[in-house]
C-alpha cells in the first residue's frame, strides 16, 4: 500500500571478509612505520551524515552506527560506541579481533594510555579529527611515552580498493523568496563578526554554513541538503569558495561567482597556505575544522584563532522570511500528521500494523503533499518495549506488529524548500495501563512547563532544561538525553549552537528554532516523547525591566487525548491544551481530506473534568 523512497529497512549487519581487511591494514600501517593507528567515525568536517566514501569505520570492522571510533595497533584492535549502540556494535563486530569499548565513559584516550608502549608511533588523519580532538590524542600517547604522528594521505584509503567516489549531488539555488537576505549582506555581517573577533580572515570549514552563505543547497549527504564544501572569507576583497565544479551547473556558477571566486576543493590549502604566510590570523571553526587547517596555518607563519563559528549563531537566528516559510512547512507537514494519525487509529487496532508499515505510510503522506524533498532523518518507529530504545531504528530483523494495550513512538522530520520538521507523537494502541497514563500525562506537563515558558532575553538552554524534567523528578523518574536541539531552515535536523539541556550554556536568542521533547523511557516496556518545535519570540510583559522571550509553537499535530490523566492537570495547563488543539484544528483543518476532518474534530476536542 505505502513504500518509502528516502529510507531503507535493511539490517546493518557485518558479514563481510572484515579479517583480511584488518589483516591488510595492518601490513599497511607497519609499512608506514607505524605501530597504531586512529580510524573516527568522520568526514573533513565532522558532519552528522557522511557520504559513503568517507564510512572508513564501517568498512573496516563492520560497525554501522552513527558515532564511534576505531583504533588498531600491532597486536590489539578496539571498537568504542556509546551506550546507544553496544547491543548493535556487538552483532556487527567481530569479537575475536576487535573488543568493543565505551566511547565515552571512559574515552578512547584512556584506553590509548593504558595500552600503547614507550616508543609507539600512533599515526592519525589530521583531515578528520579536530585540534581539540588531536589534542587529546597526544596527551595519550605522552602518557604512555608514545608518539602521535599526522599522517598523509589516509591509510585506510590506501587498502580500501573499492572505495566509493566523492558525492557529486547538484547545487541548487537557495532563492530569495526562501533565504530572505542576499549574499552580500551575509557576508557583511560575517564581516563584522570577524571585525569584533579581530580576524584577518576566517576559514568556512562547515558546509552548512557555506550553504548559508551563499545561499546554496545540495545533494551529497543523507537527510541533509548539503554540497560539501569550504569558503575562504577575508575581511576585505572577494571571499572564495572550493567546491567540486562538477556538481554546479552554469546558472548556480554564475549566482556563486556574483559574491566570490569558485575554486577546486585542492586548491583550499594553496589559498590558506599563502594567506598564513602574511602573519595573517585565520580563524578557525573548533568544532568542525580539521586539525590539518590549524597545522597548515601555523606551518606558514599564520595564526589560527580556534573558537565558535560566528556564522553559527548568525544562521541560527532565522529572519522573517524564513520564520515565515518554517510556519508554512509546519503547516503542510501538519496535514500530513494528521492524515497519518487517522490512519494508526484505523489499522492498528486490528494488530496487523508493523513498526515499517508505519514508517512507510508516514513518509508516503508526506509525500503527497507534493512538496517533500527529503525525510529529515530515519524514522523512528517503536512499538511497545522497541518505544523505549531512544535511538531505534527498525529494520526487517526488528520490525514489529503494533499490539493493543502498547504505545507507539513515532519520531520523524521532513525537509522542505521552505522549512525542516521535527515532530514526535507517542500513540496508545488500545486501552493504555494507568502507569502510561501518568508517565505520559508527566511528559506533557513538562512539555507545557517549556512551551509556555518567558525567560530573560539572553537566557541560555541550560536554565529552562529543568521546567521539562520536574514533574518526572517528583516520580522519581528523568529521561537521559537534552530536552531540545536546534534545527535549520531547509538544512540540518540538528543544528547548534544552542540547545535546552543540561549542557546548553549558548544563550537563546529571537528568530531560534528548538526542539522542545521530554520524554521517558521504561525498559522492555514502552517509551514516550512528546516533540514540537519552538520558535523564540519576544514576550511583551507590562511593566517588564528587561527584554522578555517566550516559544510560539511551530508544530501542528494532535497529541493523543486518550493519554491524559486529567488528575495531573492543573488548570492552566489544560487550558494550553485545549488551546493547542484548537488551533492544530484551525490551521490544518481547510488542508484534509473529509474523512481526516472527522478524525481531527474528535482528536482535537477539548478535554474537560
Amino acid at each position: 500500500m505505502f513504500e518509502a523512497h528516502f529510507q531503507t529497512f535493511e539490517d546493518p549487519e557485518g558479514g563481510v571478509a572484515l579479517a583480511a581487511r584488518l589483516s591488510a591494514f595492518r601490513e599497511e600501517l607497519i609499512r608506514r612505520q607505524l605501530t597504531g593507528f586512529v580510524v573516527p567515525r568522520a568526514d573533513q568536517q565532522q558532519n552528522e551524515y557522511v557520504p559513503p566514501c568517507d564510512e572508513r569505520l564501517a568498512w573496516l570492522t563492520g560497525f554501522t552506527g552513527s558515532a564511534g571510533m576505531a583504533i588498531v595497533l600491532n597486536q590489539q584492535a578496539a571498537v568504542f560506541v556509546d551506550g546507544r549502540y553496544t547491543l548493535q556494535a556487538a552483532k556487527q563486530v567481530d569479537e575475536k579481533a576487535w573488543s568493543v569499548q565505551p566511547l565515552v565513559d571512559p574515552p578512547p584516550e584512556a584506553w590509548l594510555a593504558k595500552t600503547l608502549n614507550a616508543g609507539d608511533r600512533l599515526g592519525f588523519d589530521p583531515w578528520l579529527h579536530t585540534s581539540a580532538a588531536a589534542e587529546r590524542l597526544a596527551a595519550a600517547c605522552a602518557k604512555a611515552g608514545a608518539e602521535l604522528v599526522a599522517v598523509d594521505g589516509n591509510p585506510v584509503d590506501s587498502v580500501w580498493a573499492d572505495r566509493p567516489q566523492s558525492p557529486l549531488g547538484a547545487v541548487s539555488i537557495h532563492g530569495s523568496q526562501f533565504s530572505g537576505e542576499s549574499e552580500s549582506e551575509k557576508l557583511a555581517r560575517i564581516r563584522t563578526e570577524m571585525s569584533k573577533l579581530g580576524m584577518d580572515a576566517l576559514v568556512l570549514s562547515d558546509s552548512h554554513a557555506v550553504a548559508w552563505a551563499f545561499n546554496i543547497r545540495g545533494a551529497d549527504v543523507a537527510h541533509t541538503p548539503l554540497p560539501l564544501s569550504y569558503a575562504l572569507v577575508p575581511k576585505d576583497g572577494r571571499a572564495t569558495i572550493f567546491i567540486d565544479h562538477r556538481k554546479l551547473s552554469n546558472s548556480v556558477r554564475d549566482h556563486l561567482e556574483q559574491s566570490a571566486s569558485v575554486e577546486e576543493p585542492s586548491a583550499l590549502t594553496t589559498r590558506i597556505s599563502e594567506l598564513a604566510s602574511t602573519g595573517a590570523t585565520i580563524g578557525l571553526d573548533s568544532a568542525t575544522a580539521a586539525d590539518a587547517l590549524a597545522r597548515l596555518i601555523t606551518a606558514n607563519n599564520g595564526k589560527p584563532l580556534r573558537g565558535a563559528d560566528p556564522v553559527a549563531m548568525l544562521k541560527a537566528q532565522k529572519n522573517e522570511t524564513e520564520i515565515a516559510g518554517t510556519r508554512s512547512a509546519h503547516k503542510r507537514d501538519g496535514a500530513a500528521l494528521a492524515r497519518f494519525l487517522a490512519w494508526i487509529d484505523r489499522e492498528a487496532p486490528g494488530g496487523g500494523m508493523t513498526e515499517i508499515d508505519a514508517v512507510e505510510a508516514l513518509e508516503t503522506f508526506r509525500r503527497e503533499t507534493g512538496a517533500l524533498k527529503d525525510v529529515s532523518f530515519p524514522t523512528i518507529s517503536g512499538a511497545g518495549p522497541n518505544g523505549a530504545i531512544v535511538h531505534y531504528r527498525v529494520t526487517r530483523k526488528t520490525n514489529r506488529r503494533v499490539q493493543p494495550g502498547e504505545l507507539l513512538l513515532i519520531d520523524s522530520g521532513a525537509q522542505y524548500e521552505d522549512g525542516t520538521t521535527d515532530v514526535t507523537r507517542t500513540v496508545a494502541v488500545g486501552k493504555p495501563t494507568a502507569e502510561m497514563r501518568d508517565r505520559f500525562t508527566r511528559v506533557l506537563k513538562g512539555h507545557i512547563a517549556i512551551a509556555r515558558a518567558v525567560f530573560p532575553d539572553g537566557s541560555s538552554g541550560s536554565q529552562i532544561d529543568s521546567f521539562a524534567r520536574q514533574y518526572l523528578w517528583q516520580a522519581g523518574i528523568d529521561f537521559d538525553h537534552g530536552t531540545g536541539h536546534g534545527v535549520g531552515s531547509y538544512l540540518s535536523v540538528h543544528e547548534g549552537p544552542a540547545r535546552i539541556s543540561k549542557i546548553g550554556t549558548v544563550p537563546l536568542k529571537r528568530g531560534m528554532i528548538l526542539s522542545n521533547e521530554p520524554g521517558y523511557y521504561k525498559t522492555d516496556g514502552f517509551g514516550i516523547r512528546i516533540e514540537n518545535l519552538e520558535l523564540v519570540v519576544a514576550a511583551d510583559i507590562p511593566g517588564a525591566e528587561k527584554p522578555m522571550n517566550k516559544f510560539e509553537s511551530l508544530t501542528l499535530a494532535p497529541i493523543d487525548r486518550r493519554l491524559v490523566d486529567l488528575a495531573l492537570m492543573s488548570d492552566e495547563e489544560l487550558r494550553w491544551f485545549n488551546d493547542y488543539h484548537a488551533r492544530v484544528r484551525r490551521e490544518i483543518y481547510p488542508l484534509l481530506d473529509e474523512a481526516t476532518k472527522v478524525w481531527l474534530e474528535q482528536a482535537t476536542e477539548p478535554l474537560k473534568r
